[in-house]
């Protein structure tokens, strides 16, 4: 999970979710949206916190730790080190669109 990869990856999940789940306000469509949001958020919230759990993640992904996946995602240089207010705000922001990339795709899908 990175700030690059999440929401295309979100994105193409709600896609998936609205071919094959019609109704959007169906228990089981909520659930695995829920569950989806959820499994996203815990993984990528802990690998920005550096949770030990996420160490085989970010070691498998060849970053020094798991904001620097996160923030950089082997491709930018930014100093994950050094992250002071601006960069846990804007982090903070980007968290709270994951829901939205997911819904996003699955009402392209159905339309």
């Amino acid at each position: 999970m990175s700030f690059l990869i999440d929401p295309p990856w979100l994105y193409a999940t709600g896609r998936a979710y609205g071919r094959l789940m019609p109704d959007e306000q169906a228990p089981a469509a909520r659930v695995l949206r829920t569950a989806t949001t959820g499994v996203f958020l815990a993984t990528s919230i802990s690998l920005y916190l550096n949770l030990p759990w996420t160490r085989r993640i970010w070691e498998a992904c060849r970053a020094q730790d798991g904001r620097d996946w996160m923030l950089n995602s082997g491709v930018f240089r930014f100093d994950f080190r050094r992250a002071g207010r601006a960069t846990h705000l804007i982090s903070a922001l980007f968290f709270l669109t994951y829901p939205w990339w997911l819904r996003f795709g699955e009402r392209r899908a159905r339309s």
